[in-house]
């Protein structure tokens, strides 16, 4: 008799663990990982012929609190329609009751894997400032993520982004936004939609998130998540989580790391030193949109994610940002550091003036 390795069994195991979804035209292949609520899976979609990722909760849900929870996160990310956020093609429930969703492949890293690929500080502020403009798109759709953290972004082999992960998603209005706050995408919804975030607790709370539930995660929440006050979580609570990411990308490290007795809660340290003091080289300017964006208090923050993102974008242009006031001697460098050329060629005409006048005139 030939026994089989522990390997082989492990991957047998694998297999058989494996959902059935041949009569709703998917074949899985393989799991790609799994989380507290959800596993994901690989899987073929027979009829249209493409690789689709598959969320299916972990196991049947006898009060449907999972899996209300997993039928609203596919309906507020179809109402989602945006670039770098991961579009979802179905939604239905196995005939064990667990609900599943297929989504768009995405192919990539997280983004707290691929900041060391980023080697320029360019390059790693134009995929946050991706990252802000998914969000803004959300904001005035009236959705608050409330759980934005590197582990949740995923960046392209082409430098796309995508904003995964909207379980713990906030739906703040089902009405469409005030002309003053919309941007160039937001539009009119649809009637289908308007009846669907009408079916959506605006509160949230079929994720459970009564005033004095923690709903995040803790070294990227916003100080009134962090205290359970959410009746005040709005958009810039996710300006906060973006102020924290970007002090992630820019040194290395959260803002808030866990004490020794860390808790549920967040037993973190209570102020993060500045940015600049971890990383020196850090140009003032970004930090300070950093910091803007995570201040304490929310009257203090950028007043959305697209405020975050204008700001990052004058920076790579050579402007002033909102969040830094400039003095006369950094305004002199910085307006020498966009007109580079420009100042080359006043050089090198001085220069020939000066031989010409000594050699020359001579």
């Amino acid at each position: 008799m030939r026994w089989l390795t522990d390997t082989a069994v492990d991957r047998l195991r694998d297999q058989a663990d494996l959902p059935d979804l041949s009569d709703l035209k998917y074949q899985v292949i393989e799991k790609l990982g799994s989380g507290g609520m959800g596993t994901v899976y690989l899987a073929d979609d027979l009829k249209l012929g493409r690789r689709v990722a598959i969320k299916v909760m972990n196991i049947a849900d006898s009060s449907g609190a999972l899996a209300s929870r997993m039928v609203r996160e596919a309906h507020i990310v179809a109402l989602l329609e945006h670039p770098s956020i991961v579009p979802i093609h179905d939604v239905g429930t196995l005939d064990d009751g667990r609900v599943f969703y297929a989504m768009k492949l995405v192919q990539g890293k997280r983004l707290d894997e691929a900041v060391a690929s980023m080697t320029s500080l360019p390059d790693t502020l134009r995929i946050f400032q991706k990252v802000c403009e998914a969000m803004a798109f959300a904001h005035v759709q009236g959705v608050v993520h409330r759980d934005l953290k590197p582990e949740n972004i995923m960046v392209g082999p082409f430098g796309e982004v995508l904003v995964m992960d909207w379980g713990v998603a906030k739906v703040l209005s089902p009405e469409v936004p005030p002309a003053d706050a919309a941007t160039s995408t937001s539009r009119t919804r649809l009637p289908e939609e308007q009846d669907l975030l009408a079916t959506l607790p605006l509160d949230g709370s079929s994720v459970n998130t009564s005033s004095g539930t923690i709903i995040g995660t803790p070294a990227y929440m916003s100080p009134e998540q962090s205290q359970g006050r959410t009746d005040q979580i709005d958009n810039r609570s996710d300006v906060y989580a973006l102020g924290a990411i970007l002090y992630f990308l820019t040194t290395g490290r959260p803002p808030r790391e866990a004490t020794e007795h860390g808790d549920q809660r967040g037993d973190f340290e209570s102020s993060p030193r500045r940015p600049r003091q971890l990383n020196p080289k850090l140009p003032r300017a970004v930090e300070a949109i950093c910091l803007k964006a995570m201040s304490d208090r929310r009257e203090d923050r950028y007043g959305g994610a697209d405020e975050v993102g204008a700001d990052v974008l004058r920076f790579l242009d050579g402007n002033p940002v909102n969040a830094y006031p400039e003095n006369l001697f950094e305004k002199t460098g910085r307006w020498i550091g966009k007109n580079r050329f420009l100042v080359m060629l006043i050089i090198a005409y001085l220069m020939m003036r000066l031989v010409v006048f000594f050699f020359v005139g001579r």
